[in-house]
């Protein structure tokens, strides 16, 4: 005879495992129809050595190969020149999305547009960058251990179904960046509205091994403009904070003050670092975001 609460569990978490299923192709469809809209190439090094593109002209020396001479570069002078491609080497791109309670949040509700979660976006613009990125000849991998970085699209589905699997309980995310290795790049996707000093800490460690990268902080609208008025009731998405006021609209002035300094800290910090920092509203079109992370990162990779 079967056990009730047992069967109740199963049938619990095969629903459960569904619906993270029937979220994984829509995911992917979304990242990969996002990454076609951007193309992005080869990443050079600014240096000469093995690639495709021309780097420069230089005078031949002694010592070089007569096949290397470029004739008619060489025919314009009475010196001997040498062409050299620009160096292109695979770099290692670690991502990382804020798995906290607080990129679940959608102003939607105080709106008129419908508009998606936090940690949505984040999720399909990460994953668009890693889909650009692997085109490109790049490894590209989690900044936790889930996903170490690896070439090709096969591994498309791991970075996923890693990126879905991320959860936390806790209001507000502080990057695991324990898998990232030295000389490599990584993209921060958050809120970023946490302890600064936790995301200070952690850019400090991996800035100093010259890891380089970008800050992109995701806000809902309504987290930016504060449309609220008269009695209000705020609460954390965990449910660990809540706030009553009788007249937000009062606090409107002061919350932007305080929202607009967190962006000159973070912005600070990421400069200090040699990184780059950009702030992106859910209401506005992905696309422009991920045009800039691609920006963000040829900057840091030449």
């Amino acid at each position: 005879m079967s056990d009730p609460v047992q069967d109740a569990a199963a049938r619990d978490l095969r629903r459960a495992a569904e619906t993270e299923a029937a979220a994984l192709p829509a995911l992917l469809i979304a990242a990969e129809h996002l990454a076609n809209t951007v193309q992005m190439g080869g990443h050079g090094r600014r240096r000469a050595g093995a690639g495709e593109e021309f780097w420069q002209y230089r005078p031949a020396h002694s010592g070089d190969a007569a096949r290397f001479v470029d004739w008619r570069r060489s025919a314009r002078s009475d010196t001997q020149f040498i062409r050299e491609r620009e160096m292109q080497n695979a770099q290692s791109l670690h991502l990382w999305v804020d798995p906290a309670n607080s990129m679940r949040f959608t102003g939607a509700a105080t709106g008129r547009a419908a508009r998606p979660e936090k940690r949505d976006r984040a999720q399909v613009l990460a994953l668009a960058l890693g889909i650009s990125a692997l085109r490109a000849g790049e490894r590209v991998g989690l900044a936790s251990p889930l996903a170490p970085p690896r070439p090709g699209k096969a591994h498309l589905l791991t970075l996923a179904q890693a990126l879905t699997a991320q959860s936390s309980e806790a209001d507000y995310g502080t990057p695991d960046l324990s898998a990232v290795a030295p000389q490599s790049e990584v993209v921060l996707i958050s809120d970023f509205l946490g302890d600064p000093a936790a995301i200070e800490a952690a850019l400090t460690g991996v800035a100093e091994h010259g890891v380089k990268g970008a800050l992109l902080q995701v806000l809902d609208p309504a987290e930016e403009d504060f449309p609220f008025d008269g009695r209000t009731i705020f609460t954390s998405m965990a449910g660990a904070v809540r706030f009553e006021t009788r007249e937000a609209a009062g606090l409107r002035a002061r919350y932007r003050e305080r929202l607009a300094e967190r962006r000159d800290r973070l912005e600070t910090l990421a400069a200090r670092a040699g990184w780059a920092f950009s702030t992106h509203h859910t209401g506005a079109p992905a696309q422009s975001a991920l045009l800039w992370l691609h920006g963000a990162l040829g900057g840091a990779w030449r």
